[in-house]
Order: C-alpha cells, then sequence, then structure tokens
C-alpha cells in the first residue's frame, strides 16, 4: 500500500523529524522535545526521512487507542520509517514478516497464531517459572560474589541481566541442558554490542535459527515439558515452530536482559528508591511495573492506516503511517503525577511498555516472573551494591530498537 503524501492539514506545522535526543545527563528520560509537543498537541503531523507525511503520537490516551485500533496495521511492508540516517532504509519499503514473527502481521494470521500460544503465557503457567527463576538468580548471584572475592568490580549486564532471562528463555523452549552453554554462546553473539562486527552478529543469528530448528526436530520425535513439545501437537509446521521460537527468543531475551540493566542503573541512581526495594522485597510487583513506565526500553512504535482513521479529532488517512512515542505516553502526567520521578510505591498499572490492544507482549508474565526475582535478590544479597565508575561513564545502548546499557560495572563491600 503506497499513498501519495497527503497534503498538511489545520494545525501546526509538521516536525521535520523524530525527536531522539536524549537530555545531556539524564539517561533514563525521553528526549525534552516529545513532553513540549505531548503538551501542545498529542497526536501531530510529522515528515519522515523518505518523505512521507505521516503522524507522531505522544499522549498517553492517544497513544493506547492507536495501538488498540485493529484499522492500524503491525504489518511492516506498510510501515514508512522515522528514524533518520539508518543505512538502507530511506524510501526503501520493509519487508514483510518473517514466519512466526507476530509483531509484524495482522489477524487474521496474527489470530491463529495468539490462540494457539495464549495458554502457554498465562499467568498460572508463568508463576510455575518463579522457582526456578529464583534459583537461577541465586546461582548467578554467587557466582558474582565468587568473582568479586578476585576482581574490584564485575560487569552485571554480563554476570546477571544476559544470562538469567537467557536461561529462563532455556526453561521456557526446553533447551537440554547439555546444550545450554552452546545456546548461551550464540545467543551473546548474537546480542547487539559495541563488540565484534556485523557478520559475526549475523553468523550468531544465523546458528540460533538453526539451533531452534532442530530442537522443534527433536521435540516432534520425543516430546518433553515445555512450550515447544506443547506446540508440536497443534497444526503448526516445523517452519511455523522454528520461526515462534526463534520470535520468543528475540522478543523475550534482549528485552528482559536489558530491563534488568537499566533497571539496576536506575536504583543505583536513586538510591531511596533501592532502599525502599531492599527494605521491603514485597515491593518488587510494584517496582517492576514503575520501572517498565519510567525506563520504557521498547521506546517506539510504528502503525500503518488501512483505511481513514479517525483519532482525537485528527483525520488519519489510509497509507499514513503513525509513529507512537511509547515513551512519551509514559510520561504523561494526565495518566501519571510527577512522571519524570521514579517511584517504586507508584501504581503504575495501565503502562504501555508492553504494548497494548492484540499486539500486548505474548510474554509479559514471563519478564515480570524473572524481574521480580532479579531486583530483590540482587539488592538484598548486595546492600552495598553501587557502580564502579561514573554514571556519565556507563555505555548506553544507542541502537534504534532498545534503549539499555552495554556494559554496567558494580562493585559492592566484599564479606
Amino acid at each position: 500500500m503506497n499513498h501519495e503524501p497527503s497534503a498538511p492539514r489545520s494545525g501546526p506545522a509538521p516536525l521535520d523529524e523524530l525527536p531522539v535526543t536524549r537530555p545531556t545527563g539524564c539517561p533514563f528520560d525521553p528526549p525534552a522535545e516529545l513532553a513540549d509537543l505531548r503538551e501542545e498537541q498529542p497526536l501531530r503531523r510529522m515528515r519522515y526521512p523518505d518523505g512521507h507525511l505521516g503522524w507522531l503520537a505522544t499522549g498517553y490516551s492517544v497513544a493506547r487507542a492507536i495501538a488498540a485500533d485493529t484499522r492500524l496495521s503491525s504489518r511492516y511492508e506498510l510501515m514508512h520509517v522515522p528514524f533518520q540516517g539508518i543505512e538502507g532504509m530511506d524510501g526503501v519499503t520493509l519487508p514483510p514478516a518473517p514466519i512466526g514473527d507476530l509483531t509484524g502481521i495482522d489477524p487474521p494470521e496474527h489470530t491463529r497464531y495468539r490462540r494457539l500460544l495464549m495458554g502457554k503465557f498465562t499467568v498460572r503457567r508463568m508463576r510455575e517459572l518463579t522457582t526456578r527463576a529464583e534459583e537461577i538468580t541465586a546461582e548467578h548471584l554467587d557466582a558474582m560474589e565468587r568473582r568479586r572475592a578476585r576482581v574490584d568490580s564485575v560487569d552485571l549486564v554480563e554476570a546477571y541481566a544476559h544470562p538469567v532471562p537467557a536461561l529462563m528463555i532455556c526453561e521456557l523452549l526446553g533447551v537440554p541442558y547439555a546444550d545450554r552453554d552452546s545456546f548461551q554462546h550464540h545467543v551473546r553473539a548474537a546480542a547487539t554490542s559495541s563488540d565484534g562486527s556485523v557478520e559475526d552478529q549475523y553468523a550468531a543469528l544465523a546458528a540460533l535459527q538453526e539451533f531452534v530448528r532442530g530442537l522443534v526436530v527433536a521435540k516432534r520425535a520425543k516430546p518433553t515439558d515445555d512450550l515447544l513439545s506443547d506446540l508440536t501437537a497443534t497444526d503448526l509446521t516445523d517452519d511455523e515452530l522454528a520461526g515462534i521460537g526463534g520470535f520468543l527468543l528475540g522478543a523475550g531475551l534482549d528485552t528482559t536482559s536489558n530491563m534488568i540493566g537499566l533497571g539496576t542503573f536506575a536504583l543505583l541512581t536513586n538510591p531511596e528508591q533501592a532502599a525502599a526495594l531492599r527494605a521491603d522485597p514485597g515491593l518488587a510487583d510494584q517496582a517492576v511495573e514503575e520501572l517498565m513506565r519510567y525506563l520504557t526500553i521498547a521506546h517506539t512504535g510504528i502503525r500503518a492506516a488501512l483505511e481513514d482513521v479517525e483519532v482525537d479529532g485528527q483525520l488519519i488517512k489510509a497509507g499514513e503511517s503513525v509513529t507512537i512515542a511509547i515513551q512519551a505516553a509514559n510520561r504523561d502526567p494526565h495518566r501519571f503525577p510527577d512522571p519524570d520521578t521514579l517511584d517504586l510505591h507508584r501504581k503504575a498499572t495501565g503502562h504501555l511498555a508492553f504494548g497494548h490492544g492484540i499486539h500486548q507482549c505474548l510474554g509479559q508474565q514471563l519478564a515480570r516472573v524473572e524481574m521480580r526475582a532479579a531486583f530483590p535478590a540482587l539488592f538484598t544479597r548486595f546492600p552495598t551494591l553501587r557502580l564502579a565508575v561514573p554514571p556519565e561513564e556507563v555505555p548506553l545502548r544507542t541502537d534504534i530498537t532498545l534503549h539499555g546499557v552495554q556494559r554496567l560495572p558494580v562493585t559492592w563491600d566484599a564479606r
């Protein structure tokens, strides 16, 4: 669906570009321009890098309405990319979603996949994984303590934030214990990082895809008690199962890893909040929701109108793309009072960090299980946990999809 950009309609002049620069010294805050735009006009015309004239949504209620409206498509090939300077994307149509990628498809295909998966991600089933999550976090905290006895500081991303969700994905997909070291090696190599080459990263991704495909074949031959084995009893093909397994791996690993890393960074730079969690581990549920809202690591979404849609008194015409500034919506003072303050006692339910509508994150309950185990255990085990470098020296992720930290050097008083 390629429409010519329509003429600007009434209201302020279209934005020239999507604001992406975060305030200096404020690694957790969205670009300051987004707050001004949200107050002026929460749904604003915006010029995309390829010349397309679409929209930018910054207000909570508008963002929520757009995410829930099935007349606004999630299909990649219909979208215009709002980010400047991405090599090969200016004026180029994105390819359709690969098999198994639920994020980039619409009903009825999306409905079929999601219906098959929904029963595997219930709150009850995810809670059954809580004990295992607690065991995995304890094992890695033990390893951190042993390492701290030999060195002055530990990279929390490498030692904790990354391996905990990786092993939980192993539990979910039923990766045999003998294969988990190899699996984690490929996962580490495929993760976005300043280390290594793009070619190495693509090679690791290909190795992971082959690994998942082999896992599907093994589960068909000999099912075990895990999600992939359950799905072999459905009408999904091997290609679909491998695609879904790869999608769950990508969607559930990098996001949670970044939340644990960036969330720890946020708590260490807000020591009164860390102290509150340490004093009351029962605060974990609220802490996770507030950290999700405050950080909004998956900060931007895109939709494309399948037909004319009116939102907030504005007419979005068929073919126009809408960029959703989720990070701005989650800082909307009309929904969350004093939104720029991290407050673990806040009831942040209703935030959009897991999305909204039919594309709301399928694995959100698993992510919650992991974070509810990881944060209290970390701050209880190491009460003197602190940054080993000045905050401004913590290297941040700068890729377009997720906000986070590349490394988080930490230390504590060894016992």
